[in-house]
């Protein structure tokens, strides 16, 4: 299914703010791992529980803020790099919060979801980004959580390969191409 993603400013003419483009990143983000997310059922993986597939989800979000970091890494200065991935990850985290709490009741699921992320981050960041994008160990990586979430019932033991094959370079030509207009 084709993902319709915010990549345009309505005024090109304008200036934004790291502010404004985090915001437009983790809406895309949010769509683009939704959209990984209900794939994976299409392709006749199963869920066990809506926390099962918000947890994937999580894990696809994790991944589009690490490769972001990467690809702007080379281009804003290490406070604008910093302010920009603060504010996608914050933002990230208000978007699971809400769709949680509206799933699964009460609970503190932004913050459980930046303590993730942090984890995370120490893991990914062992792990090889060159200009062509992620390397084989950080897609598996990505790929290797989610089929710790999903588990290795005969349904879902070929996840890993549907993520780290499809999934992974598809999310990373869609935020490469939607951070490209973003800032330009």
């Amino acid at each position: 299914m084709a993902v319709r993603l915010k990549s345009q400013w309505h005024n090109e003419n304008t200036t934004r703010s790291l502010d404004e483009i985090a915001g437009a990143l983790a809406f895309n983000a949010w769509k683009l791992s939704m959209d990984k997310a209900i794939n994976l059922h299409g392709k006749h993986f199963v869920y066990t529980s809506d926390r099962q597939r918000l947890d994937v989800i999580s894990e696809y979000l994790i991944f589009l803020i690490q490769i972001v970091d990467r690809m702007v890494h080379q281009s804003l200065q290490q406070e604008d790099r910093q302010k920009l991935i603060s504010a996608f990850a914050m933002r990230l985290a208000e978007h699971l919060q809400e769709n949680s709490a509206e799933l699964l009741g009460a609970g503190d699921y932004g913050h459980d979801f930046i303590a993730l992320l942090n984890r995370r981050s120490e893991e990914y960041s062992e792990l090889g980004f060159s200009e062509d994008g992620p390397g084989y160990p950080f897609m598996r990586h990505l790929g290797y959580e989610i089929q710790q979430l999903m588990g290795n019932s005969q349904e879902n033991r070929w996840v890993i390969d549907q993520v780290m094959d499809m999934d992974a370079p598809e999310l990373y030509k869609q935020m490469q191409r939607t951070l490209r207009n973003l800032f330009s």
